[in-house]
């Protein structure tokens, strides 16, 4: 009947739902285990489905994120050579392009010839002024490398006190010719960036300074054995004062805002004085007179300065605690300094007055390290004067006199504590390391009013003559 049908088919479909979820589940057994990467990948591609479903539901009048343009490029990693060489021609050919686009000599001299015929009269004594529609007469002439130099702005810029609203013809030249050397000198030390990331490591700016020895004729005299030396005495002052912290680079928008570069290429002037060259750091008389120094200090001739040798510098009148100082806090090797440790000393010393001198000096002076000189702290180093003024049969100056004249001399905000900042802000930075190092210092310190009055007897005597 169709009763008893339904009873006998209804225990085989039952059946058959039994033997299909037995070969399931004996399938899912057999099957091989997934990895945690690939739960991980099926994870990661269902969320991505998801978001994007939910994503695409939501209506959204800003598109703009969609043109956002890229913004970071991986460099690339040392061993792909290939991606290396690719970078390097791409930035040779773009600072090639760069190049091109600055004025060459005859487009320079072009520009002055429309400057001076388009003169606005009347002169100021010799001084060819040129008035503002003239100025734009001549950006029309001059040529499209000449557009960025004629605008409302740099006219503003050169406009003093003139009453017929002019500038000088010759100002606005020298600010051509100085905007035109300093993209020049740009792209000249951006040549020598290896790392192409805008900056210079010690071993850049070596190779810089030592191919442009000779284009500088103030340095024909120097015997190519020197070479090594020069450079690493030039090195030096760029990396004392550019790099205060040290990290053994420097950015080469930083060296184009120094004056060091403008000393440097000064040397490419033959009839440079011999005043001139005596300041300038990287003179050869400067640079020999330097390495000079270090040789005549180095007694027995290892290459190195010992603390013995090193405290005959100058006037042979630096503390025995300073230098201590000295050799604890700088670069040593076996107990000596070389020439390059020497050079940081000397530029210190000898610009006492600037920050990065300061900075270097401060570090020796804070011997607990605490970030500011205390009473304690002076009363340290001002015991080594003492006791000098004693061998010197001089008798010894009261440290609390010294002590409240440094206090009102440099002004600190905390009354107590002197930090590199106070000392900085003071200007009396140069005159207070002084007093607390060197002997010679202090004693010139202590006669200042007498060497004055000495000097103002002696210019008399000079006008009675």
């Amino acid at each position: 009947t169709r009763a008893s049908r339904m009873r006998c088919g209804a225990p085989c479909a039952r059946d058959m739902d039994w033997k299909r979820s037995l070969r399931g589940r004996l399938a899912a057994r057999c099957a091989p285990k997934k990895t945690e990467q690939e739960l991980k990948d099926e994870e990661m591609e269902l969320f991505t489905k998801y978001y994007m479903e939910w994503k695409g539901g939501r209506k959204s009048g800003n598109t703009s994120y969609m043109n956002i343009p890229r913004f970071y490029y991986r460099l690339p990693a040392e061993d792909e050579i290939l991606l290396q060489k690719l970078r390097e021609e791409s930035r040779a050919v773009f600072l090639q392009r760069k190049s091109r686009e600055l004025l060459d000599n005859e487009e320079l001299q072009n520009l002055w010839f429309l400057l001076d015929k388009h003169q606005t009269s009347p002169m100021i004594g010799e001084e060819a002024m040129i008035n503002y529609e003239n100025f734009l007469k001549v950006g029309e002439k001059a040529g499209p490398k000449c557009k960025q130099f004629f605008t409302a702005k740099v006219f503003a810029k050169l406009l003093h006190n003139d009453p017929y609203g002019r500038i000088s013809i010759m100002q606005f030249f020298n600010y051509v010719m100085r905007k035109v050397w300093l993209h020049q000198t740009r792209i000249g030390l951006s040549l020598y960036d290896v790392a192409g990331q805008g900056y210079l490591r010690e071993s850049d700016l070596e190779n810089y300074i030592l191919e442009l020895i000779p284009t500088l004729p103030q340095l024909d005299g120097l015997e190519k054995s020197f070479y090594s030396f020069y450079v690493c005495t030039a090195v030096r002052k760029f990396f004392f004062f550019l790099d205060p912290l040290r990290t053994g680079k420097i950015k080469i928008q930083d060296i184009l805002a120094c004056s060091f570069l403008d000393d440097l290429l000064e040397l490419r002037d033959e009839e440079l004085s011999k005043e001139s060259q005596e300041t300038n750091w990287f003179s050869a008389p400067s640079a020999l007179r330097v390495y000079g120094q270090y040789l005549n200090l180095d007694k027995d001739h290892n290459g190195m300065l010992s603390k013995e040798e090193l405290s005959r510098y100058g006037t042979g009148t630096l503390t025995n605690i300073f230098l201590d100082r000295v050799f604890q806090e700088c670069l040593t090797y076996d107990g000596e300094m070389d020439y390059k440790t020497y050079l940081d000393f000397v530029l210190a010393l000898e610009n006492r007055k600037e920050p990065a001198a300061l900075q270097y000096i401060f570090k020796l002076l804070d011997i607990e390290n605490k970030g500011y000189l205390n009473v304690f702290s002076l009363n340290y180093f001002f015991r080594a004067i003492q006791e000098q003024m004693k061998i010197h049969g001089q008798e010894p100056v009261s440290f609390q006199d010294v002590k409240d004249e440094i206090f009102d001399m440099v002004k600190p905000k905390d009354p107590y504590k002197i930090s590199l900042q106070d000392l900085i802000n003071s200007s009396q930075g140069d005159t207070v390391t002084s007093i607390l190092i060197d002997l010679n210092g202090f004693w010139t310190y202590e006669n200042r009013e007498v060497l004055v009055a000495s000097d103002n007897d002696s210019t008399a005597d000079v006008d009675e003559t």
